[in-house]
């Protein structure tokens, strides 16, 4: 089954140099273990677009969809056999990133 891990955070600023290390080898250790799909960071809220389309005219607005303190960072897509082995995983990709994790299952 695949996962959505994604990384929760509620700072402008990117990893440090030392999160982004730790991050590497995670990732190195997820691509051993046959875990990695795929992952990603994502750039600022500030730099978002939202499009809409339900309407009789497109309406693009600048910014998240939603004004938070926490956003979006970054994200994993995980193959996982279950959600425990997931959530190890997710509880090792929070320590590595040192942000919160959410993980979704996909449907």
């Amino acid at each position: 089954m695949q996962y959505l891990v994604s990384v929760i955070d509620d700072t402008a600023g990117l990893a440090t140099s030392d999160e982004q290390a730790a991050i590497d080898v995670f990732n190195d250790q997820l691509k051993a273990d046959g875990y990695w799909v795929f992952a990603g960071g994502l750039g600022s809220p500030s730099n978002a677009t939202v499009v809409d389309n339900r309407g009789a005219e497109i309406v693009f607005t600048d910014g998240p969809f939603v004004e938070s303190k926490e956003h979006l960072a970054g994200f994993w897509i995980l193959e996982a056999p279950d959600l425990d082995v997931a959530l190890k995983l997710a509880a090792q990709g929070s320590k590595a990133c040192n942000r919160k994790i959410e993980v979704r299952p996909f449907l």
